[in-house]
């Protein structure tokens, strides 16, 4: 899939998953999408901060949301804010279960939530086995590596989650994946040859699942205002 993403799109993807370790969050969500598009100097990304969306924004409601570090990602249905006012300090949960079950208990616990909830073991014949298998990487090649290109602009922002940033492969949430999907039908409705900005932004505007609504409601931003804009701006482009 990625071959067809052009350069820039790839570099936002890569900013994407950047922005994610500084906030020290095991996995790559649709809002670290949403926080890497705010960011870039596309025409797309103008009209998002045009709308409200801008990374500042953006970030915030990622910190507030889900808060910093491991284990962040199984806070993200909660509202940190409103919590605090009925007496639950989320920061406090953290420290307590990470004192009751190790510094590691949560970065396990968000990789554990962030499966893809499609993957269920079962048995299956060696042959099917080894075919899934083959398909199994393919996918997961496709998503997780974006094919070579430049390297993404330094993920910078107002916050950084304490301690070594974290290393290796970080997956893609379900909800990520899906807005990549969305990029894809994006380009094929519109005919175009490649994958770019505007598509991962009008994707972003199709999604209903994860942080990416909420953040964009709290900007005042209506997604049918946004993707009628991105598209006059792209055909006026044209």
């Amino acid at each position: 899939m990625f071959e067809r993403f052009t350069q820039e799109a790839r570099a936002l993807v890569g900013l994407a998953s950047e922005h994610a370790r500084r906030l020290g969050h095991r996995y790559v969500g649709g809002e670290h999408i949403l926080l890497a598009a705010a960011s870039t100097g596309q025409p797309a990304s103008a009209v998002l901060r045009a709308h409200g969306v801008t990374p500042e924004l953006v970030e915030e409601e990622i910190v507030r949301r889900v808060g910093l570090g491991a284990g962040a990602g199984l806070f993200g249905g909660l509202d940190k804010d409103a919590l605090a006012t009925i007496g639950i300090d989320l920061d406090a949960v953290r420290a307590r279960i990470e004192a009751s079950f190790g510094p590691q208990a949560l970065a396990r616990a968000a990789q554990m939530a962030h499966r893809d909830p499609r993957r269920r073991p079962g048995p299956r014949p060696p042959g099917l086995v080894r075919r899934w298998r083959r398909r199994h990487w393919a996918r997961r090649a496709m998503i997780s590596a974006p094919a070579p290109g430049p390297p993404p602009p330094e993920a910078t922002g107002r916050y950084c989650a304490p301690g070594p940033r974290p290393s290796g492969h970080i997956p893609f949430t379900p909800a990520s994946k899906k807005i990549l999907e969305l990029a894809v039908r994006e380009a094929a409705a519109r005919q175009d040859s490649h994958i770019g900005v505007e598509h991962i932004v009008l994707a972003l505007t199709t999604i209903k699942q994860g942080l990416v609504p909420p953040i964009l409601s709290e900007a005042g931003a209506s997604a049918a205002a946004l993707r009628t804009a991105i598209l006059d701006r792209y055909r006026r482009a044209s």
